[in-house]
């Protein structure tokens, strides 16, 4: 089973609105208005699903969610789906979803981060379809800083195409606008500044592999499950091995210290060749850093650990495709990530 990835998007094709997890609370309707219009900005079509009810922690019942969802991917005439933001809990959609029928369905860029990571990265693996790891809808309208790219190039890039993204050597140090009182934002407040870190203690590093990961804290309740059996798609697609990247979001190092540890226990990094670590302000612990306790759980590998890659929650961010293959460098004078949709 090959990689499949979807054709480029064109002038006239149409792109999907869904929220498989969360829906959009009406005081945040006009910016997701505002998202809408810069996507159809590009020359799409944007159909909006029924799905997007924000007054509770998901849009819809399950049953809605996945049937609205799996009539979007496997819709010929829908090229991509972007849901507003991720959530709580997708995974409940899990066990709906018809992942054989999806398998067989022309590929369709499924593009979110955050909770989506509980759907994209199983898609990956299941089907190997490439998903798309970066901003979701409702970040659309910010610019990409320099030396980063916005997830609407990438669908429209052609196959083979290959990119290289590069830290912007800023991010945001404290938390996220507010799109209520400021729904039309669409500059990143990047006021600290920082570029990637061996976090292991090593010196420069180049590793190469298919890339795959996602967020901690929706991932680790898939692993051991055969959602997210990294190694029979290494075995199947990178007998050269992978670059596994991972971020926190929200919980606290002693958290992120034993979900990192089940994910190793369970094979998730067994076929890394690296493991790229997502900028993170999610809080330290008592006598636990965040970046101790990535080291806690996975020093053992021995494998070399790039932290502080803007592809966490931290704006601004870095998108990520996974089952691309992707070479990552860092040294002192060079920290980036190049990927090939091939």
């Amino acid at each position: 089973m090959a990689v499949r990835y979807p054709r480029p998007l064109r002038p006239g094709d149409r792109v999907g609105v869904t929220a498989p997890s969360s829906g959009v609370e009406m005081e945040l309707r006009e910016r997701l208005h505002g998202a809408v219009r810069d996507v159809q900005a590009r020359g799409y079509e944007v159909v909006v699903g029924q799905c997007m009810d924000g007054f509770g922690h998901v849009s819809a019942s399950g049953a809605e969610r996945a049937s609205e969802l799996m009539s979007m991917l496997v819709d010929p005439t829908i090229r991509a789906v972007v849901p507003p933001w991720g959530g709580e809990t997708a995974i409940d959609l899990i066990p709906l979803l018809d992942w054989e029928r999806l398998r067989e369905a022309e590929p369709t860029w499924f593009v979110g981060f955050s909770d989506i990571s509980t759907l994209i990265t199983p898609l990956t693996l299941l089907t190997g379809t490439a998903t798309l790891h970066g901003s979701n809808l409702m970040e659309t309208p910010y610019r990409a800083p320099e030396g980063l790219l916005s997830w609407l190039d990438i669908v429209a890039a052609p196959s083979g195409h290959t990119f290289t993204q590069r830290s912007p050597g800023r991010h945001r140090s404290t938390g996220f606008d507010d799109f209520a009182a400021l729904p039309d934002v669409r500059e990143y407040m990047l006021d600290a500044q920082g570029t990637w870190i061996r976090l292991d203690g090593g010196g420069a590093v180049e590793a190469e592999g298919r890339l795959i990961g996602g967020c901690i804290e929706m991932l680790c309740n898939l692993a051991g499950t055969r959602y997210l059996d990294v190694t029979t798609f290494a075995r199947d697609e990178s007998p050269e091995g992978l670059l596994v990247y991972v971020e926190a979001a929200e919980h606290d190092a002693f958290t992120i210290c034993r979900n990192l540890h089940g994910m190793r226990l369970a094979g998730f990094f067994d076929r890394a060749n690296a493991i790229i670590v997502g900028r993170t302000s999610a809080p330290d612990s008592s006598s636990l850093s965040q970046r101790a306790a990535v080291l806690d759980a996975l020093g053992s590998l021995n494998l070399p650990i790039i932290a502080d890659v803007e592809c966490g929650h931290v704006p601004p961010y870095m998108p990520i495709v996974n089952g691309a293959h992707g070479r990552i460098v860092h040294s002192a004078s060079r920290s980036e990530l190049t990927q090939t949709l091939s």
